[in-house]
């Protein structure tokens, strides 16, 4: 990977960040005060959704940095050794709680008549695609997996190589 692919994948990856910070530390509260604000009927979902939310973007935070960590990795040329694997089951881990977040946003809303059910059920999807991004990223540490496994057959072929020279 080139140095500016790698560049601007950390841009992209810092800007993502400060912006779950922002909405963590401005958006959050206001939209708790705007729940507050709606009646009694909010009352009930206000701090599920908050904690929900809150949840999500700390699953999100985790899966940034992770990827800034293999990135790192890409750039020494280590990211073929058993410590990346950490990072990408981490990664699953994040996004697989993010799903199961998803699904709970939309089992605290469907009660009522507050959230329309179109609404409950476009959070149901989004929970399913981010479920299915959970699995591309399983799929793809497998082929990290057999990538490394890989490499440590060349590195032995080549030392092999290099005695019989």
């Amino acid at each position: 990977m080139g140095k500016l692919t790698i560049l601007a994948l950390r841009v992209v990856l810092a800007v993502v960040l400060a912006g779950t910070v922002f909405v963590q530390t401005v958006m959050v509260p206001l939209l708790a005060a705007d729940l507050t604000e709606a009646g009694p009927g909010a009352d009930a979902v206000r701090v599920p959704v908050v904690v929900l939310i809150v949840l999500g973007l700390i699953c999100v935070q985790i899966t940034l940095l992770c990827v800034w960590c293999l990135l790192t990795m890409v750039r020494r040329g280590t990211v073929f050794s058993p410590a990346a694997f950490r990072y990408v089951d981490v990664v699953i881990g994040a996004v697989g709680v993010g799903a199961l977040l998803m699904f709970g946003l939309g089992a605290v809303l469907a009660p009522g008549e507050g959230v329309a059910p179109g609404v409950v059920l476009l959070i149901g999807g989004t929970g399913v695609a981010v479920a299915g991004v959970a699995l591309i990223v399983l799929v793809l540490r497998m082929l990290l997996a057999r990538a490394a496994a890989t490499d440590v057959e060349a590195t032995a072929l080549r030392s092999e190589l290099g005695e019989v020279i």
